[in-house]
């Protein structure tokens, strides 16, 4: 599976940390303070366009995609109407930066996590606050959902896997993953019992998450590993580093398949963030304020 690069989609006046994907367009965050809506196949900029007085952080679409949850270095969350095209919640249950926001279209719940470690529980069609965990764990990066809702990671500073089960929300794993900070954690696509994660040591490694048991682990870039996102079926993976590089691999083996630098095209900064659009297709977000959109290279 070769990758290409097959548009990129500049407006941006800084760094890009959060993606969206409505089958249509596609929704960025940057710390020019902007959500931007673009179209994909244009890669021209939409109407659509929200600047706030602080750097957005995290962006997640929900209910169906009809609204646009949006985080900001102040801990402020905002949520949008889609069809309105204006705002009807805001919140400021948390304090420090929200960093992610995942919707577990299963449970209708979305999470919030942020940088001193808490995590704010939703119900995605009233936005009623559910719960609020502080985790004292440090800055959450990444929460992940299993694929049938019944569990979600977080990736912590504090170098360990948190696994928690989302009918009571209780703790049901725990493990040290990377030294100085895990920054990176999914699923395994193709078994639930295992998860990836990667961390400020630069390594990629695949865990029983249930046992804390490390199945496999590679140095895989230079420096931290921001984000990591299946592909083809489950097939591969591809990692985003602080490096400037994505790099693909196999998912069952670990091994190094294409690295996807300035000289294919791509990062000339960190690589903030990725999102899978297709099997085939995702995009990344990057300091250098471009978003990237990678696909699969068409054999003749």
């Amino acid at each position: 599976m070769i990758f290409h690069k097959r548009k990129e989609f500049t407006g941006h006046a800084a760094g890009i940390y959060s993606l969206a994907f409505d089958d249509e367009f596609l929704y960025s965050g940057s710390a020019d303070r902007f959500v931007t809506r673009w179209n994909l196949t244009s890669g021209i900029q939409d109407k659509f366009s929200v600047r706030f007085e602080f750097p957005v952080y995290a962006i997640a679409l929900l209910n169906e995609n009809k609204f646009l949850a949006v985080g900001l270095s102040t801990g402020d969350l905002h949520i949008f109407s889609l069809a309105l095209k204006q705002e009807i919640k805001f919140f400021t249950q948390h304090k420090k930066a929200i960093f992610t926001i995942t919707e577990n279209k299963l449970k209708n719940h979305f999470y919030c996590a942020d940088a001193d470690g808490n995590i704010s529980i939703w119900n995605s069609k009233t936005f009623d606050l559910l719960l609020y965990l502080p985790m004292d764990c440090g800055k959450i990066r990444r929460i992940d959902i299993s694929k049938d809702g019944s569990s979600f990671s977080l990736a912590g500073q504090d170098g360990f896997i948190r696994v928690f089960e989302t009918e009571f929300f209780n703790e049901i794993s725990t493990f040290f993953a990377h030294k100085e900070g895990a920054t990176a954690a999914i699923f395994h696509p193709k078994n639930p019992d295992w998860l990836l994660s990667g961390g400020k040591d630069a390594f990629l490694k695949c865990w029983n998450w249930k046992t804390g048991t490390l199945l496999t682990e590679i140095p895989a870039h230079n420096f931290v590993i921001y984000d990591i996102v299946s592909l083809n079926n489950g097939n591969q993976l591809v990692t985003g580093s602080r490096d400037k590089t994505i790099k693909s691999w196999n998912t069952d083996t670990l091994t190094f398949s294409q690295r996807l630098d300035l000289k294919e095209g791509g990062h000339r900064n960190s690589v903030n963030c990725m999102l899978k659009l297709t099997e085939n297709t995702f995009v990344s977000g990057s300091d250098d304020k471009r978003i990237i959109l990678w696909e699969v290279l068409q054999e003749e």
